[in-house]
């Protein structure tokens, strides 16, 4: 569906990242700045879990291996 563009290390910096907003926001973190890290820390895990970022394609950027 999606075209692959988010690399092993990237995908494992963006579900980290995306995990520690989450928990954040349900450590209590409240506020219009308690839901903007969670959807950016939902975001984040959406985009590890599919393997492609909607904006690394707008912008070009690939950042998988390519395969020889």
């Amino acid at each position: 569906m999606f075209k692959t563009n988010v690399g092993n290390i990237d995908r494992a910096i963006r579900g980290i990242i995306g995990i520690a907003l989450v928990i954040a926001f349900f450590m209590g973190s409240g506020g219009l700045f308690g839901w903007i890290m969670l959807v950016l820390g939902i975001i984040a895990l959406a985009t590890a879990a599919m393997s492609s970022c909607p904006l690394y394609s707008i912008l070009g950027i690939n950042t998988c291996q390519r395969k020889v």
